[in-house]
């Protein structure tokens, strides 16, 4: 199905907002969080977690009404952090906080792993606000037969971000993708058939699109819940940084180059002038995005883990 099919579809089911559609702040559609997080709900929610003080707290507060779920685990794998993200998190009853020296998202993965019990799990970032109703229909999902990889809805939050971001983001939700992709939603989950595909995490950046990479189309699903909220940069500045980091992840992993396509997506649906702008937005900043990778490259620059700040409420951009 094409994704504006698809996504036409999406919004008829019941109201709830198209996957990788834009948002604000307080924006919601989806059913109260305490009524559909069922005491029958199992599994585990692991969160890798590196000097995430600013907003493991409201990941965790978001997910509270799981931990009243007896067999709910819900497992933050600090990964060298140097802030207070492990006592900020030990604050949370229910919630299982493990360390390790090494700064990785893969070890942080593998860690939290190791301390998990229950299946199926979902691999939440540390930034990423999810409805508890969500994850417990992404868990029931994952029971079905031949389903070895799910992930909930997830939707744009472009809520104080300067114009260029928000015009990115609008062409981007605008741009044909797979329809039951795992990656770019700030989460998957998996059971233990699916699990069985792969020993550990492996160190790459774009480990969702290696994840995603395991599984057929047929073994995938996208459940139609209340949108995971991904908040996006608020600045040009932090956004390349994001960008730059996704896209050094893509040549890592090998994914393929899939940008002219995209393009070619973006501009065959361009049907009034705003679009046009957004859609030239969107065409600089990837451009500049590959230029600085490309420049790194010749310098043989060392691998850094670009993220965004601003989102966060922390100044700077690269930590």
């Amino acid at each position: 199905m094409g994704t504006a099919v698809a996504r036409a579809a999406d919004q008829a089911y019941g109201g709830l907002p198209a996957d990788g559609a834009i948002t604000r702040a307080g924006a919601r559609s989806g059913g109260h969080a305490e009524g559909d997080a069922r005491a029958t709900t199992r599994g585990a929610v692991i969160i890798p977690a590196h000097d995430e003080a600013a907003v493991i707290g409201r990941t965790l507060r978001a997910l509270a009404p799981l931990t009243r779920c007896s067999e709910v685990e819900i497992v933050v794998a600090c990964n060298g952090c140097r802030d207070d993200t492990a006592e900020i998190a030990r604050g949370f009853a229910g919630v299982t906080v493990v360390e390790t020296d090494e700064a990785s998202k893969a070890a942080g993965l593998n860690l939290g792993d190791r301390a998990a019990t229950a299946w199926p799990r979902l691999y939440l970032d540390a930034d990423i606000e999810v409805d508890p109703a969500a994850v417990a229909a992404v868990f029931a999902e994952l029971a079905e037969p031949g389903v070895l990889a799910a992930r909930p809805r997830f939707v744009y939050d472009v809520s104080g971000a300067s114009l260029p971001v928000r015009a990115y983001y609008r062409a981007r939700a605008r741009i044909t993708a797979p329809a039951r992709r795992m990656w770019g939603a700030g989460g998957y989950a998996t059971n233990a058939a699916g699990h069985s595909r792969f020993a550990a995490f492996p160190a790459l950046t774009a480990d969702d699109c290696w994840f995603d990479a395991l599984f057929a189309d047929e073994e995938k699903r996208v459940v139609a819940t209340e949108g995971m909220r991904v908040r996006t940069p608020r600045d040009v500045h932090a956004l390349l940084a994001v960008l730059t980091r996704q896209h050094r992840g893509h040549v890592q992993a090998s994914t393929g180059d899939t940008a002219a396509a995209r393009v070619r997506s973006l501009i065959g649906g361009i049907r009034r002038i705003s679009e046009a702008t957004d859609a030239a937005w969107y065409i600089g900043l990837t451009a500049w995005t590959r230029l600085r990778v490309a420049r790194a490259a010749r310098r043989d620059a060392g691998a850094v883990w670009e993220r965004d700040l601003s989102s966060r409420g922390i100044p700077g951009v690269v930590a």
